[in-house]
């Protein structure tokens, strides 16, 4: 039961939307157990934000929350393949992307929790 949430400052065409959900629904595989048959999808583009001060350049924030938890390992590869990502289709540069992690203790779903 993944969520990743993403925040940019640039535009997101249907066509970039489209490659972002492909291709975040292979890489979401790189943490074991989840798959993209229980992803969430969030794209939030043209957001006012600023990084080191500045707003001139492609800006993305990307929030991933799981259900459980994951190892160092994980997170260190998943981190880099969606860098690649949004740096490829999004044309953000990666040292202008953070990704932030949350594990979930509990998890809501179907009027049940996990």
């Amino acid at each position: 039961m993944p969520f990743i949430n993403t925040k940019v400052n640039v535009k997101i065409t249907e066509e970039q939307e489209r490659l972002l959900k492909g291709e975040l629904g292979k890489a979401i595989s790189l943490i074991g157990g989840k798959s993209e048959s229980w992803l969430m999808l969030n794209f939030e583009d043209n957001n006012r934000m600023y990084f080191k001060g500045k707003n001139e350049y492609g800006i993305a924030f990307i929030e991933v929350k799981i259900y459980g938890r994951a190892t160092a390992a994980e997170y260190e590869n998943f981190t880099s393949k969606v860098t690649e990502i949004y740096s490829k289709i999004l044309d953000i540069a990666s040292e202008h992307i953070y990704v932030a992690y949350q594990e979930i203790e509990y998890w809501g779903f179907n009027g049940h929790n996990f």
